[in-house]
């Protein structure tokens, strides 16, 4: 009962913080890039924590706040106010900056995702474009963050995590190429008015499975977690960090888990609409965090891969797969073109 109404809890913020959006103020339109992200991964936290709880069979927060809902704020609060200890043969301005870097690309990468029709701070007609150029750099704030502390761990990390990034992220970006031909455009609302009459899941579910399990390894999420891996690196690139850097980090991650939900959702699942008469940004916010879920699920349920198998996953298996669905999408349309 307590989780059922966590669940309401957590769609109802979310979803009146994009309704926000819709009002036509610029400083209200800025405002909501950074306050659903922060409150979002709270409730995102003190969710997976309470479905983890559940499943094995334990309590899990409910000590602070009813039902344990102001405990992420309690856990933000300890870590804000700690001390930032600072590597003392590390680099001192790249250590600092690198963190900064990484949560300010995750919250630009929001600008462009619109959540309801014209809810949106920039309809950008090359959308898609924009938002794969901005997160693929922040394979950047992960290797200086690795290099800047000056640990072995923290590099090796950064390592595992930017190899694992770039090869997984080939694979999105082929995916996600296929919804692209089918569109015609690059553009968010575009992708989602086009799916008004059916989604693309059941057109496109090989590229949906494929773009799911790249998802889980562009966010380090078990059963990819390798670049975090706690029995081998401690707790990988950011094992030097500690209070607010930390913060941001942690924030950046879980926004980066919250946007792969929101682009399944965007090019598979139809964004907000739906067959039943629903508010748009409640349909959307459900989808959004019914991904979300199943994230949690798979954490509990799956064992960690071992790196070498992870590698050859991304390489061998889906990234054949992908460029051969792809080139079969386009055969596809190039014939029933002609054929018409």
């Amino acid at each position: 009962m307590n989780l059922f109404i966590l669940f309401l809890i957590y769609i109802i913020i979310i979803t009146l913080l994009f309704v926000l959006l819709n009002l036509n103020i610029v400083i209200v339109k800025l405002l909501p890039i950074v306050l659903p992200i922060i409150l979002s991964v709270a409730l995102f936290t003190l969710f997976e924590r309470k479905i983890l709880a559940g499943i094995q069979r334990r309590r899990g927060p409910n000590v602070v706040g009813i039902f344990g809902l102001l405990q992420p704020f309690s856990d933000a609060f300890k870590l804000i106010f700690k001390e930032t200890i600072i590597p003392g043969l590390s680099n001192i301005i790249l250590f600092i900056m690198a963190p900064i870097f990484t949560f300010g690309l995750s919250l630009l990468n929001w600008s462009v995702l619109p959540f309801t029709y014209g809810a949106v701070v920039s309809d950008a007609s090359l959308g898609v474009m924009f938002l794969f150029s901005i997160s693929s750099l922040s394979v950047y704030g992960i290797i200086i963050s690795g290099w800047s502390s000056n640990s072995k761990y923290s590099f090796l990390g950064a390592l595992r995590s930017a190899a694992q990034f770039i090869s997984y992220e080939i694979v999105i970006a082929v995916t996600i190429m296929s919804v692209i031909i089918c569109v015609g455009s690059l553009n968010f609302t575009t992708i989602i008015q086009f799916q008004y009459d059916n989604i693309f899941l059941f057109a496109f579910w090989p590229g949906f499975l494929m773009f799911f399990i790249s998802a889980l390894a562009e966010t380090n999420r078990v059963p990819f977690d390798l670049p975090e891996a706690e029995s081998e690196l401690v707790s990988g690139y950011n094992v030097e960090y500690a209070a607010t850097t930390f913060v941001l980090f942690f924030l950046a991650e879980y926004s980066n888990i919250l946007i792969m939900s929101t682009l399944i959702s965007i090019f598979f699942l139809g964004g907000w609409f739906f067959f039943i008469l629903l508010p748009f940004w409640f349909v959307f916010s459900f989808k959004v965090v019914l991904i979300v879920f199943i994230f949690i699920l798979i954490r509990a349920t799956l064992p960690r891969y071992r790196y070498d198998h992870l590698m050859n996953i991304g390489w061998k298996i889906l990234l054949p797969l992908s460029l051969i669905y792809f080139l079969f999408v386009c055969v596809y349309f190039f014939l029933f073109n002609i054929i018409l």
